[in-house]
């Protein structure tokens, strides 16, 4: 078993494929940090792959003394949250922005839950901003590596994105698994104009 000294991280926006990247690790042989306490459904029907304890790591980080060499999934703000004294490497999925709020709406309405009040156009440019700070303070810390994979690519081109992946995480992965694990069919918010 190949030994990573690090915790890995997929983060991104939600909706922009978090759940993908972290089975397509799993299947390459890494172990995910999950508590299943979030089931598959409609919007996410092969798994959400979360573990709570992130949400709270910035009042309780102990989780991570058993996350070297597994991989964790975090929204992006958590991200901040994470304790010096560890070395991350950071999977951060690209999306469309349109394609991420046109989920987001229909995730909303599914659970029969109301829209944000902000128009789409308010909210891009929000995540815009933030992911562009975000990705300026990952590139300051030096205990963080990160590698932006984008969606569609990792729908279009599996191959060469886990390819990738596997070379970011010192390779060892089973590249064929963590290919067959995407599936197309579940692209189901394609911006046409892209």
């Amino acid at each position: 078993m190949k030994q990573r000294p690090y915790v890995i991280i997929v983060s991104g926006l939600p909706r922009s494929g978090t759940s993908m990247m972290m089975k397509a690790i799993h299947a390459g042989g890494i172990e995910p940090m999950n508590d299943h306490i979030r089931k598959a459904d409609d919007d996410n029907p092969l798994g959400y792959y979360e573990f709570e304890p992130v949400k709270k790591t910035k009042q309780d980080a102990s989780w991570l003394k058993d996350a070297t060499g597994k991989v964790v999934k975090m929204v992006y703000r958590l991200l901040y949250d994470l304790p010096a004294g560890y070395e991350y490497r950071v999977i951060f999925m690209r999306r469309d922005l349109t394609e991420v709020l046109a989920s987001q709406k229909k995730m909303l309405e599914r659970n029969g839950k109301a829209g944000g009040a902000i128009p789409d156009g308010q909210m891009a440019a929000l995540f815009t901003a933030e992911l562009d700070t975000c990705d300026k303070w990952l590139a300051g810390q030096s205990n963080f590596k990160a590698l932006y994979i984008n969606h569609r690519d990792m729908i279009n081109d599996p191959q060469s994105q886990c390819e990738k992946i596997n070379a970011f995480l010192d390779g060892g992965l089973n590249i064929e698994a963590m290919t067959e694990t995407v599936n197309p069919s579940l692209y189901r918010n394609r911006n046409q104009q892209v």
